[in-house]
């Protein structure tokens, strides 16, 4: 059984609230915030381990990732050889080695420092892109997901459900989206393309009902790029206007902010 003692509170946690279902953590800086996130991460984990063999997770890519991840897998405690890993979206078309596709994030930060059970990646590049959507949401569907950690786009998306495409009730777990002006401009200012006109038009992604199957959701949010979308998200009414408005319903959830991401707050 999960242990849900709580434990102390970590170094820089400024505060805290509710915001309908969803608890939000507030910390001074991104640092502390990657690292209470790890944490709790990393005690949840461990906790499955003694009682399950297996366990499942989806890790998100992207910029407020990379110092979560980080922390996460210097924890000694979490036995990788026992933990299956999905991540949640890829270009249409762009190759595994591109220096953009999350293929490639992963292997840089996840598979080149850990062995785990096994790292299913979602072919961007697949020749059928259809059939690939199919065998990834195959993949996802023959276990329960014990663990979803994501991020926030600045447009409000979760993994690549922009507002044009995002779908609550989404029947598909898996489905070919195409990507907003907002979206692909972000991945331009995050350097990972040197213009709109050289980011994919269109990716595979994750639905939102498949991210909320997990039984924990970990939200990480930081930056002052990322205060209105969070301010949509807490403020305003729940709605595929802002997808990630979607986690005030989900109860297992957490959502993680800096005070640079809480400033409108």
């Amino acid at each position: 059984m999960t242990n849900t003692t709580p434990g102390p509170e970590p170094e820089n946690l400024e505060r805290t609230m509710s915001v309908d279902s969803l608890p939000v953590r507030i910390f001074q800086d991104q640092r502390a915030m990657a690292a209470a996130a790890a944490a709790e991460v990393g005690a949840y984990l461990r906790d499955l381990m003694s009682g399950k063999e297996s366990l499942r997770i989806i890790l998100a890519t992207g910029n407020s990732q990379i110092l979560f991840l980080s922390r996460l897998i210097e924890d000694s405690g979490i036995d990788w050889s026992r933990i299956e890993i999905f991540h949640m979206d890829e270009y249409l078309g762009l190759p595994a080695d591109h220096s953009a596709s999350f293929r490639q994030y992963m292997k840089d930060r996840v598979e080149s420092l850990v062995k785990s059970k096994a790292l299913h990646y979602l072919a961007g590049d697949a020749l059928l892109p259809l059939d690939e959507c199919k065998r990834y949401s195959d993949l996802l569907a023959e276990s329960p997901i014990d663990l979803c950690c994501l991020g926030v786009g600045e447009n409000g998306h979760i993994a690549f459900n922009d507002p044009p495409v995002a779908d609550f009730e989404d029947i598909h777990w898996v489905k070919i989206v195409k990507l907003d002006t907002a979206c692909k401009q972000q991945q331009v200012g995050e350097g990972h393309f040197p213009s709109l006109e050289t980011v994919p038009s269109y990716a595979l992604t994750l639905t939102i009902p498949a991210l909320c199957a997990a039984k924990k959701i970990v939200c990480l949010a930081p930056e002052s790029r990322k205060r209105e979308a969070i301010r949509v998200a807490l403020r305003e009414p729940i709605s595929t206007d802002c997808p990630a408005s979607i986690l005030r319903r989900q109860p297992h959830s957490t959502l993680y902010l800096d005070e640079d991401s809480a400033a409108l707050l």
